[in-house]
């Protein structure tokens, strides 16, 4: 009887142990992940307000919009969150915005910076290497791997309704619409059909790929919330630091 009394009370403190230790994980882990939230969103900060684009530079200029509403809807996300998820999907919304800062300051000519880290699926689909374009609707779709004043709105690559979309310049950002109901994503799905497929089957697009079976998913660029660790510097968190631009509609 003693034996079983003993070896209960080892139990017992042996599971209190495990109980304690992986509350004060959680705690830390919560701590790292709003202070990497924090960190992103005020780099993304300073980035935007210390940056102008010349007034005649169109693709820069909507390059840092873009940034600077990405820097909103970061700080937004941070005062309502309370989980590590939460957190996180803050600051990949900061890391959204800093790669249109990194766009913006390659449309003006200047040092990108430091790389930032890759969100998921970001790599995966690849960068435009030629122009593009396709008539849908009646209406002049194109792309390209550099800004002009056609093609001002800048996409850093991810998933618009379970297809790839590569990083690049286009004339109109389409996929936009395609995230926000049944009639957009119709037209996403025929811009892909005539301008995007036939990119990757021609070589188009450096990086990536594309098959059949990518049309099948249903959830919108960006679903995949999260990012890359191992890119950027930084073990398991975002590491390294921002030079960029953002992800106009992507992976969320």
């Amino acid at each position: 009887m003693l034996l079983w009394l003993t070896l209960l009370v080892v139990a017992v403190a042996v599971i209190a142990y495990v109980v304690q230790s992986n509350k004060k994980r959680a705690v830390a882990e919560l701590a790292d992940a709003a202070a990497e939230a924090r960190r992103l969103h005020e780099r993304l900060g300073g980035q935007t307000m210390n940056l102008t684009a010349p007034g005649d530079n169109l693709p820069a200029g909507q390059a840092l919009a873009d940034a600077g509403e990405r820097y909103t809807a970061a700080g937004s996300q941070l005062e309502s969150a309370a989980t590590i998820h939460q957190y996180r999907l803050a600051a990949e919304t900061a890391i959204e915005g800093l790669h249109y800062v990194r766009a913006a300051r390659t449309a003006m000519g200047i040092d990108p910076g430091p790389e930032i880290p890759t969100l998921r699926g970001q790599a995966r689909v690849g960068v435009l290497t030629e122009r593009v374009s396709a008539e849908v609707e009646g209406r002049r779709y194109t792309g390209s791997p550099d800004p002009d004043d056609d093609n001002r709105h800048y996409y850093p690559g991810g998933r618009v309704d379970g297809r790839p979309v590569p990083a690049g310049w286009y004339n109109t950002p389409w996929w936009q619409p395609a995230l926000a109901g049944a009639a957009g994503a119709f037209v996403g799905l025929m811009i892909f059909d005539a301008m995007l497929a036939p990119a990757y089957a021609g070589g188009m697009v450096e990086g990536g790929g594309y098959d059949q079976g990518d049309g099948g998913e249903g959830a919108g660029d960006g679903s995949e919330a999260g990012y890359d660790s191992g890119d950027g510097g930084g073990g398991g968190d975002f590491g390294g630091d921002a030079g960029g631009g953002d992800f106009g509609g992507f992976d969320f």
